[in-house]
């Protein structure tokens, strides 16, 4: 594993390289490592690690030794610190610290699978350009989910399908790589200043996961379902709560669901075919 960040030239500051060697060249691959309390879990997350360009570990104001830890088992990572509080900004701005051409977003409690990597950047390199890990696809599960959150993932999910016509197997799951050029169509926010009550905007919870995948819908990315096995969290106790956190989904497909409407009457009206 490449302890060395590679870091892109800025634009403009030099000639861009030839289209046959932009095209020959292997896609730089960026790791986003959400973590708040995680040094128990990450010697084993970051052992699984297959080889990989970056490594961003965004810290979420760590009271234990999750950073120290993480610069001592990888001396090349790169620590990013959130600038608001949970999952979704810290995703947000290790996207926007990422450097490579595929951003690849695990989690820190060893639930995700690291060496399920290549399966990902695979779908990416096959055209995809969103690879969604779904828990319920072939070889794919979990030894975490339980039977209500099964039961209420299966309902959202079959309603995110009906509304957004999709054909999506597993709506609620934070395993997911990506082209770093569709980030655009996330529209995350990660330089908003902290505000006042809980610390989160719109986005910055755990709602985050369903959020991208409403929006990688509603942006026609070619999307992609990998596979994937959820594993029990190794140390700590989890921060997920099946009923708020099942509200929120619902809000967020509340109120993606508009947007999607209205983004289809304005393609429409482009084609002329709205009266």
């Amino acid at each position: 594993m490449s302890t060395v960040p590679y870091v892109r030239p800025l634009t403009g500051a030099g000639p861009e390289p030839p289209e046959e060697l932009a095209a020959a060249s292997e896609p730089l691959v960026s790791v986003i490592i959400p973590a708040l309390n995680e040094a128990r879990n990450l010697p084993h997350v970051m052992a699984r690690l297959p080889e990989v360009d970056e490594v961003i570990l965004v810290d979420g104001g760590s009271t234990d030794d999750t950073v120290d830890v993480a610069c001592r088992l990888m001396p090349g990572i790169r620590v990013v610190r959130q600038n608001r509080r949970g999952k979704g900004n810290a995703l947000a701005c290790g996207f926007a610290a990422a450097t490579g051409d595929i951003l690849v977003m695990i989690d820190a409690d060893g639930s995700t699978d690291p060496s399920e990597i290549p399966a990902f950047l695979a779908a990416l390199r096959g055209g995809a350009d969103f690879a969604k890990g779904s828990r319920f696809r072939d070889s794919g599960g979990s030894a975490d989910i339980t039977r209500v959150r099964r039961l209420g993932n299966r309902f959202l999910n079959l309603l995110v399908n009906i509304l957004f016509g999709t054909r999506y197997t597993d709506l609620c799951y934070g395993y997911n790589a990506f082209w770093a050029h569709c980030l655009d169509a996330f529209d995350l926010d990660s330089t908003s200043p902290l505000p006042a009550g809980d610390g989160r905007l719109w986005g910055d919870g755990f709602e985050i996961e369903t959020l991208l995948t409403l929006r990688a819908a509603r942006a026609r990315l070619g999307i992609v379902e990998v596979p994937s096995y959820e594993h029990l969290r190794l140390h700590g106790e989890s921060n997920l709560n099946a009923i708020s956190d099942g509200l929120r989904v619902l809000r967020t497909i509340a109120r993606e669901w508009p947007r999607k409407r209205a983004a289809h009457r304005v393609g429409r009206k482009a084609r002329g075919l709205l009266r």
